[in-house]
């Protein structure tokens, strides 16, 4: 019996496309098409490669496919996300014969692309926080939303608990205020509070989809012959290279994490002098490294084109690389959702398992290697812990309105709606009105910081272009030194690198950056201009940021790990510690689970008292 396409409701067409890709829909992807064809808004929480993305982007794209404008936002916290879901929206606009437009806008967005799509807005457009704030920024910014009907937030847990998460919650209640009927999605990795996320994210109204779907992390501790090997400090962990090489060579296609860029730039070269033959099959990416040699990067790990990826987080989410067969953490990642992540990368379809490397960089790291396989194995996962009250998001937000279209002080109402503003006082956001205005009580004489003017009907807007370009190019709340851009005298741009380390180098110097050995030949115009180097012995750059806090969850499996010890229950990882846990027990002792080790000593500058309470480094610099 034929089917006049028109009558065709928008399951049958999704359940026809993947019978003919001999697919088979999960339970909890029929519920989510279900949910959403009802009008809800929710949660979608999967294991990495169950098919999350498909369960809520087919059935926003047939919702209204012959409207005209910008109908979906898909909202991402990195760049290299935007691409897959750019792939696989692709995919199923040619697939579901919709002729949508889909295009990306984030910071590798050209300036003729970004004025393209304020002419034409795209059927989708999947973009980052700051970006959606640019929009806000723009004028007329509610005619050019005007047909938007849906919003994803993919990986929201990664934007949950920080500024961005924050600047997330106001954007998304500014685009309902505009549009009431608005429906609101995230995509969540497994955390501790995901009711409380949906909550934070959707409102009080919307509905949690959960897979039933258990998936199977094997984890891996490489650890040396001799435990003499590892130091007792440190975080590079190159003294393990020849363990980890035997890893690279069986495997079919490998990313190894590393925790900070300059781990990464010097990882790709000592795998490269330990092994040449890596040469040609090993590449690196990091969010310093330009968009276009990201590109080629992420383009040749798809089509099997390289073996090994050296990376950081900029490839820790939503990235369906289906070729990764094995995962190499370098040091710990200080946090068990972030290690679950990872592992994630590898056997990245339904019912294979995930297998992922462990490799301490120094001895006491065997023991998180431990606390971290058997968090994996209970199940345990970290809360994401919402912020509430940052008044300098606010203030930012406040004139990115005002750049626009301006704005009335009845905002207020609007902005008490979301979780982070609830408990917003008039007090409070009449202290944030004077500070945009008048630069508060300690900067009112400074007429750079009376940004904000006030019209006759009460409507507070700027109408400053200085200011307004000013603000547009600051709008973010990721905190970084100032950037310079590495470039070949003659030839390509390479990517961006933090003024601090830059000043430390002089003419003829050498360092490593993407790769490659560079030598210094000038600083013009905001751009470190380098030549090619052969100096193998190059220093490497460093980056600010990559001192990772512990998290608490895993803080307390540490804690547990080392009562382990003491009451000599040991793991393999810890067995090897032996040596380590003989020398600590004739000095001092192992601190039980509920204890807090106090240790004193006394050298010729005075008396000592170092305090252990392995609880990680915000609770240490507190």
């Amino acid at each position: 019996m034929s089917h006049n396409p028109s009558t065709i409701s928008s399951k049958e067409k999704i359940e026809s496309w993947f019978e003919e890709q001999n697919w088979t829909p999960q339970v909890f992807q029929k519920r989510a098409w279900e949910a959403y064809n009802s009008g809800d808004s929710g949660m979608i929480n999967a294991p990495t490669g169950s098919g999350k993305t498909y369960s809520i982007l087919l059935p926003a794209m047939l919702k209204d496919a012959n409207s005209r404008g910008l109908q979906l936002l898909w909202i991402t916290p990195i760049r290299a996300l935007a691409k897959e879901i750019h792939q696989s929206a692709e995919r199923a606009n040619a697939a579901l014969k919709l002729n949508w437009e889909i295009a990306i806008r984030s910071g590798d967005t050209s300036t003729a692309e970004r004025a393209k799509q304020r002419r034409k807005p795209p059927s989708m457009l999947i973009t980052t926080p700051e970006s959606l704030h640019l929009i806000l920024a723009q004028k007329n910014y509610p005619q050019w939303l005007e047909g938007l009907h849906t919003v994803v937030v993919d990986e929201w847990h990664e934007l949950l608990g920080s500024k961005r998460g924050v600047q997330m919650e106001l954007a998304l209640n500014r685009l309902k205020g505009i549009i009431p009927h608005l429906q609101i999605w995230g995509i969540s990795a497994t955390i501790g509070n995901l009711a409380q996320a949906m909550q934070v994210l959707c409102g009080e109204k919307a509905t949690l989809i959960q897979a039933d779907i258990e998936k199977k992390i094997v984890v891996k501790t490489v650890v040396p012959d001799e435990i003499e090997v590892l130091p007792w400090a440190g975080h590079l962990g190159t003294k393990l290279i020849p363990k980890v090489l035997p890893i690279l060579q069986k495997s079919g296609t490998t990313l190894l994490f590393t925790n900070t860029r300059a781990q990464a730039e010097i990882w790709y070269q000592q795998l490269l002098e330990a092994e040449p033959s890596l040469a040609g099959r090993m590449a690196m990416h990091h969010g310093s490294i330009s968009k276009e040699l990201r590109s080629w990067v992420e383009d040749a790990l798809y089509q099997g084109g390289i073996s090994v990826v050296i990376c950081t987080s900029s490839l820790d989410l939503g990235v369906d690389f289906r070729p990764v067969d094995n995962i190499i953490q370098v040091g710990s990642p200080k946090g068990i959702s972030r290690f679950v992540q990872r592992a994630g990368r590898s056997g990245h379809q339904p019912g294979k398992p995930s297998l992922i490397h462990f490799v301490p960089t120094h001895s006491l790291e065997l023991v998180e290697a431990s606390a971290l396989r058997d968090a994996v194995n209970q199940n345990i996962r970290e809360d994401r812990e919402p912020l509430t009250q940052c008044m300098d998001v606010l203030v930012q937000y406040l004139v990115t309105l005002a750049v626009s279209d301006g704005f009335y002080p009845n905002i207020y109402d609007e902005i008490i709606q979301t979780n982070a503003f609830r408990s917003l006082s008039k007090e409070d956001f009449s202290q944030c009105l004077n500070f945009i205005t008048q630069g508060g009580e300690s900067l009112s004489e400074y007429d750079e910081y009376k940004r904000v003017e006030i019209d006759d009907d009460g409507r507070y807007l700027v109408r400053s272009k200085k200011t307004a370009m000013r603000h547009r190019l600051s709008i973010g709340t990721i905190v970084s030194d100032a950037m310079l851009r590495v470039k070949f005298v003659r030839g390509a741009y390479l990517g961006t690198i933090e003024e601090w380390f830059v000043a430390r180098l002089k003419p003829g110097d050498s360092f490593w950056f993407a790769g490659r050995s560079l030598e210094l030949v000038r600083i013009k115009d905001l751009t470190v201009q380098v030549k090619a180097s052969n100096n193998k012995k190059a220093i490497i750059p460093s980056w600010m940021g990559g001192r990772l806090p512990l998290s608490g969850k895993l803080s307390a499996e540490l804690r547990k790990h080392i009562d382990m010890a003491a009451r000599g229950e040991r793991s393999n990882e810890i067995e090897l510690l032996n040596p380590l846990w003989e020398v600590q027990c004739e000095r001092s002792l192992l601190p039980k689970e509920s204890q807090i080790l106090l240790e004193k000593f006394q050298t010729r500058e005075g008396h000592h008292l170092c305090c252990f309470p392995f609880e990680g480094r915000h609770v240490h610099e507190g």
